[in-house]
């Protein structure tokens, strides 16, 4: 009779050891249940970045309406968990550690994620945002039905209140980040602000400061603060070359070697010009930007042109402004793409223009042809 009673307690206690087993460092375990989701259906997680590329990280297959995603990680990060045929994605914070999942196989963000505190924060995020999503379809449901009555006071009403509301949801993620400094899963939110287009860098700027204590809190946190730091001085910088700001001033090496600054060159009008000796299409363009200059210049019209010409090529360059009589302000540090002014100017292809009118903004970009002399035209006749 001890016997049994001991095999049974050691029994208990390999059962119990096994059951609270810890993972290795750095290793997530995602048990997902999938009641009514199909045998043999594929379910992906996928990251999506700042381009919206979609990126596969990990694939389970529902088998008896379970599946099961184990793998390495080193920081947490928002990912998002699709099934094929179901409808929906659902985010989730992927980390280090044991995570279960409910799936709701009608919408899967309805799904439930218990496992860690930054899946119960964004749980918590996501109830309100998705609170607010619905009082928003309501009340279109409403300004359908004051259309419908002809209610024109109620329908202005509710447009405003509706416009309102969608304002702060898209808004919400920063409003959260302000409520919840504390949270690591409001600098992952932070880091989804960057995806996609039109940010509003005054936002990031502001919440990146509430978060400091977060960011310093460990060094895969400062990670995402330097990425997200960077990307505001990127989209800042694009920002200032936007039309109507003053063009940003640059100073480059003449082919003499003197230094020449753009604020001390510029004219009534003044074209900045990125091309290269090697680029055709900027060699077939120089003959109508000659034509233009020799039109203008004496009314005013400034020209300065930056090659990204290589290293090694400087004879090259020459040959190709004296070939195409470019008679006017030329400069380059022949470092190719990695010329100074064209990374400042954030150029990825040429030939690229700007132009300035006489107090330095820009006001046209990326003329060419006929359209580059009726701007010049527009700013000097």
């Amino acid at each position: 009779m001890k016997k049994i009673i001991l095999l049974l307690l050691i029994v208990t206690l390999v059962y119990s050891c096994a059951k609270t087993e810890a993972l290795p460092p750095d290793t997530y375990e995602i048990t997902v249940t999938a009641k009514g989701v199909m045998n043999g259906l594929r379910s992906y997680i996928k990251n999506i970045d700042e381009k919206r590329n979609e990126t596969i990280l990990d694939t389970a297959i529902v088998m008896n309406e379970v599946f099961t995603f184990t793998g390495n990680i080193n920081n947490p990060a928002i990912r998002v968990l699709t099934i094929n045929g179901v409808n929906g994605i659902l985010p989730f914070v992927l980390e280090s550690g044991k995570i279960s999942i409910e799936i709701d196989k009608d919408n899967l963000s309805n799904s439930k994620i218990i496992g860690s505190s930054n899946n119960n924060d964004y749980n918590l995020y996501k109830t309100n945002y998705f609170e607010r999503a619905n009082t928003i379809s309501k009340i279109k449901e409403q300004v359908q039905t004051a259309r419908n009555e002809n209610n024109l006071t109620l329908l202005n009403e509710l447009r405003g209140k509706s416009k309102s509301l969608k304002l702060e949801l898209n808004n919400y993620a920063f409003t959260f980040i302000e409520e919840h400094p504390d949270s690591d899963l409001s600098l992952l939110l932070l880091e989804t602000q960057i995806i996609g287009y039109n940010q509003d860098i005054e936002k990031l700027k502001n919440s990146l400061d509430v978060l400091l204590k977060v960011i310093n809190r460990s060094a895969a946190n400062k990670l995402i603060g330097r990425k997200i730091d960077a990307f505001i001085s990127l989209k800042s910088a694009q920002e200032n070359l936007n039309i109507g700001k003053v063009a940003p001033n640059f100073s480059a090496p003449s082919p003499e070697g003197k230094i020449i600054a753009l604020n001390h060159i510029k004219g009534k009008a003044t074209i900045i010009d990125f091309w290269a000796s090697w680029c055709k299409p900027c060699r077939r363009e120089n003959p109508n930007v000659v034509r233009v200059y020799e039109k203008y210049h004496d009314k005013g019209l400034e020209i300065i042109s930056v090659s990204l010409d290589k290293n090694g090529q400087k004879e090259r360059w020459l040959k190709a402004i004296k070939d195409d009589n470019m008679n006017w302000h030329h400069v380059s540090n022949l470092k190719f793409w990695n010329e100074p002014v064209a990374r400042q100017y954030n150029i990825n292809s040429i030939p690229a223009t700007f132009i300035l009118d006489k107090d330095g903004v820009i006001v046209a970009k990326k003329l060419r042809g006929d359209a580059l002399e009726q701007k010049i035209a527009e700013l000097l006749d």
